[in-house]
C-alpha cells in the first residue's frame, strides 16, 4: 500500500511513523507513507496556500490551486483507489471502514486547514470524507494519523499476531472482552477461573458473553 498525505504542516505528521507498529510496517517494505508540502505548489508570494472567503465570514480558505496542482502531479505518476479528506463533517471513521480501506492500493489524504477548502475541491477531487468524531482538531494531520494507524495495523505481516486485529473491539460489532496475564492473583485480586482452566471452548464462550455484556453496558448503541 501507497499512502500520500498532503498537508502544510509535515512536520507534524513525521513521528507517529518513526516509531512502534508504524516504523516497522515501513521498514518492511508493507507500506509506503510520502508527505507533500502544499506549500511547494503554489507560486503566490510568501507559499500562500489560502485566501479570504467570498461573501465574508471568519476565518481563510484553502485554495483550489495548489491542491490541484498537487493532486494532478500525484495521479500523473500512479492510480488511485481513493482521494479522501479530512474533515470534521465527513463520515465518522469506523472499524468496517478501516478494513475496507487497508485493502486499497494507493490513497491520497487531503488535511485540511483554517476554515476548511474551497468547496470545488472536495466537489472534483475529493471521493470520500472522513471524521475522526464529533469535533474540530486544528488541522487534518492528527486525524490522518488515527487513519493510517487505523489502516495500516490491518495490513497482513504489521502485527506480528494477524489474528490480533481480528479479535479487536468492533470488529465483530462489540467491544473486546477483558483481558488479563501474570500474576494470577495480586493483591487479592485474582484472574477468572475459567481462563486459567485450560477448557478453550469454554474460554470462547465466556469471551463471547463478556464482550455482549461490555457492549451493552458501555457502547449500547452499538447493538441497535
Amino acid at each position: 500500500m501507497r499512502i500520500d498525505i498532503i498537508t502544510v504542516l509535515p512536520e507534524l505528521l513525521r513521528s507517529p511513523f518513526e516509531a512502534s507498529i508504524l516504523k516497522r510496517a515501513i521498514e518492511k517494505g508493507l507500506v509506503e507513507v510520502h508527505f507533500h508540502n502544499l506549500r511547494d505548489y503554489t507560486d503566490h508570494s510568501y507559499n500562500q496556500v489560502d485566501d479570504y472567503q467570498f461573501g465574508g465570514g471568519a476565518g481563510m480558505v484553502m485554495m483550489i490551486e495548489p491542491i490541484d496542482r498537487c493532486i494532478s502531479h500525484l495521479k500523473s505518476e500512479r492510480s488511485y483507489d481513493e482521494v479522501i479528506y479530512m474533515t470534521p463533517d465527513g463520515a465518522t471513521l469506523n472499524q468496517k471502514m478501516a478494513n475496507t480501506l487497508s485493502l486499497l492500493e494507493n490513497i491520497i489524504i487531503l488535511c485540511g486547514h483554517y476554515k476548511g477548502v474551497d468547496q470545488r475541491v472536495r466537489d472534483a477531487y475529493i471521493t470520500k470524507e472522513i471524521s475522526v468524531g464529533d469535533y474540530v482538531l486544528s488541522g487534518g494531520e492528527l486525524g490522518a494519523a488515527i487513519l493510517c494507524d487505523t489502516i495500516i495495523r490491518l495490513i497482513p505481516g504489521v502485527l506480528n499476531n494477524e489474528t490480533s486485529a481480528l479479535t479487536d473491539s468492533f470488529q465483530d460489532g462489540l467491544l473486546a472482552p477483558p483481558v488479563y496475564t501474570r500474576p494470577s492473583e495480586y493483591k487479592g485480586m485474582k484472574v477468572p477461573e475459567v481462563l486459567l482452566s485450560g477448557n478453550f471452548p469454554k474460554i470462547e464462550e465466556w469471551r463471547e458473553e463478556q464482550a455482549l455484556e461490555r457492549t451493552k453496558k458501555v457502547r449500547p448503541d452499538l447493538l441497535k
